[in-house]
């Protein structure tokens, strides 16, 4: 169905009656004299924090945790004390 566009004959377009309702109202935005402008932020929708795949003891590769890497640093220093370019 993703192949089949939309068609319709032209006998079944009507004539548009103006509804005020349908009329955005349009945002001023002050432009500067190299026409650009100043973002504001209005509001933070996502975040990422660097996690780790921890692997425990007496658990498979299938039951390794995510864990924050601050956390895991903190509590399990040695894991990340690099060896050449591998960590440990």
């Amino acid at each position: 169905m993703s192949f089949i566009h939309p068609v319709f004959h032209v006998s079944m377009l009507r004539k548009y009656i103006s509804d005020s309702s349908h009329v955005l109202e349009a945002l001023t935005i002050p432009i500067d004299e190299n026409l650009t402008y100043e973002e504001e932020h209005v509001a933070i929708v996502d975040k990422q924090v660097r996690s780790v795949k921890v692997l425990w003891r007496s658990h498979t590769i299938e039951e390794a945790t995510w864990e924050l890497e601050n956390v895991m640093r903190v509590q399990y220093p040695l894991l990340f004390q690099s060896i050449g370019r591998h960590l440990l």
